[in-house]
């Protein structure tokens, strides 16, 4: 069953996703999410964020970027932050407080 979603970008995001992978390659995750939208892994201790992993043109899905995600409702996703894969792993505790402010602040919102 699909539905309709609707992706909302924090400006960090759009920032970096311009950077890192092209329109056509942001789509086709946008895709994967309206068929599977809980999809991406779990990350602890931020409130609800998702982390998945995203093929670019240049590079396949190992290798590409990593787009961290908030499913707000069944109808809305927020994309919060990219990053290649290369510059870091994880996130820091510092970085999971600061996020986790950010999604009680997006849940507020819906």
């Amino acid at each position: 069953v699909c539905h309709a979603i609707e992706f909302i970008e924090t400006s960090l995001f759009t920032r970096q996703i311009k950077q890192l992978a092209s329109d056509e390659d942001l789509r086709a995750l946008q895709r994967q999410l309206i068929g599977n939208p809980d999809f991406g892994d779990l990350i602890q201790d931020t409130g609800g964020l998702r982390k998945i992993r995203m093929a670019t043109g240049s590079q396949g899905k190992s290798g590409g970027v990593r787009v961290i995600y908030f499913l707000a409702t069944r109808e809305i996703i927020y994309f919060v932050l990219a990053y290649p894969k290369h510059t870091k792993e994880s996130l820091g505790a510092a970085e999971k407080n600061e996020l986790r402010k950010l999604t009680r602040r997006l849940k507020n919102e819906v």
